[in-house]
């Protein structure tokens, strides 16, 4: 084999090195953290071409910063994208990434009932305040994404391994129907992370994720990152004219024809990043970095746990039923075996005989299990969805979003998987007594 070949470097070598160098002023071999608000321009012309879109540079740090930048180039790496954008939390990349291809009032666009609860209120209501209306359909039958385009339709957006219950979406046949439709499929990838997934590879446009989950991977940072694949066509059908015309903020500059495959990622951070200003904080882009040095660690361990707990739990008295993908008696075992050879993640949820009363006793008796609304820490977590993160859903929304009164989810941890189920047969035990 020859030496001049390029190498493909493998995830975890990828994960440590990607988008980092020493700094070459100082050598220092960290990403430093670039706690600043703004950058020194060389001359007038020189401001004006970075204004202008025509030289890539540092204006302000609320549309760029070097640290930020170095978490998404690693981002973008990981999942294979052509370029990255990342914000301050998950729902700010998802409303960036609607922004950049919505273009008023009546557009529209299909999205998987079976989201977090967070997603559901901001498509349902928050997102109506532009004009914008979500259209959801069962992510587990993919006819319905076809059933439900209308011309009006600008994208369809899933949540692999939805949280809270888990659902492995067909993500191929989805992509199809978006590709047929010339629209672009989004994929919120936040509970697989790209080391158990990476939508690009089965026909996803664009990516996003809450870094804040396991990207962070230690609960002290919040962020959010949209991914761009490159490969989307944003002139082919004509729906797009914010991406595809000229734009009067930039002298009548097309993100498109100037920037090519990655025009969206120009478009997410030159206008919705500096209009709507959701930007990361150069620290959390340093922790985050540092979380990602060790994801493929952690995923491994995280994955093992919960398999071990599924199992445990399905198998208890006081369970009337577990959602984890990763058990033989699961549904989706046929898609986890396609598209997640390396597991079915560590979100899952299980059903408490007795209902609302006995979800409600088993998060307020265990030890180990932290109650708190927040997913993808090293530590275990545990929180009732029906009381908490889907309250503001109506119960049939609860239901069909997988968050019923019975329903309690897991985050699984790293820590010994012996303790894990010791603090969870007790919770359990004292709830059914």
């Amino acid at each position: 084999m020859s030496d001049d070949k390029p190498r493909s470097f493998g995830f975890e070598t990828r994960a440590v090195h990607a988008g980092a160098t020493p700094e070459p002023v100082t050598g220092a071999r960290n990403t430093p953290i670039f706690q600043t608000n703004a950058y020194v321009f060389d001359d007038v012309d020189h401001a004006a071409s970075l204004f202008n879109l025509q030289t890539f540079g540092y204006i302000y740090t609320r549309i760029g910063n070097p640290t930020v930048a170095a978490l998404e180039e690693r981002i973008a790496n990981l999942e294979g994208g052509r370029g990255c954008v990342c914000v301050s939390s998950g729902h700010a990349a998802q409303l960036l990434a609607f922004f950049s291809l919505m273009d008023g009032p009546g557009d529209e666009f299909i999205a998987s009932r079976n989201l977090y609860g967070g997603s559901i209120t901001q498509f349902t209501h928050s997102f109506k305040k532009f004009g914008w209306k979500a259209n959801f359909v069962d992510p587990r039958k993919p006819e319905e994404f076809e059933a439900a385009l209308t011309p009006k339709c600008k994208a369809i957006f899933v949540e692999n391994l939805a949280n809270p219950s888990s659902v492995v979406v067909d993500m191929e046949r989805i992509a199809e129907i978006a590709r047929k439709a010339r629209i672009p499929l989004i994929v919120d990838n936040t509970m697989c992370t790209p080391y158990l997934f990476r939508p690009f590879d089965w026909g996803a446009d664009i990516v996003t994720h809450s870094t804040t989950k396991f990207f962070a991977g230690h609960g002290h940072a919040m962020g959010g990152a949209i991914v761009e694949s490159g490969r989307f066509d944003w002139g082919k059908s004509g729906k797009f004219p914010s991406m595809t015309q000229p734009d009067p903020a930039y002298h009548g500059l097309t993100f498109n024809e100037t920037f090519g495959d990655f025009g969206y990622t120009m478009k997410t951070r030159a206008v919705g990043l500096r209009d709507l200003g959701p930007t990361m904080a150069p620290m959390n882009a340093f922790l985050t970095i540092t979380g990602i040095e060790t994801l493929h660690v952690r995923m491994a361990r995280h994955v093992e746990n919960a398999q071990a707990i599924a199992e445990f739990l399905e198998k208890h008295p006081a369970v009337a039923w577990v959602s984890y993908p990763g058990l033989k008696s699961s549904p989706y075992q046929p898609l986890v075996k396609k598209y997640l050879p390396r597991g079915a993640g560590s979100v899952f949820t299980f059903g408490v005989k007795g209902g609302y009363a006995a979800g409600v006793k088993v998060v307020e008796t265990v030890e180990l299990f932290s109650h708190l609304a927040n997913i993808g820490d090293t530590r275990s977590l545990i929180i009732h969805p029906a009381s908490t993160t889907h309250r503001q859903l109506t119960e049939e929304q609860q239901i069909k979003a997988g968050a019923g009164p019975d329903v309690v989810r897991l985050s699984v941890g790293i820590e010994s998987v012996d303790d894990l189920i010791f603090d969870l047969d007790r919770a359990l035990r004292a709830a059914s007594a």
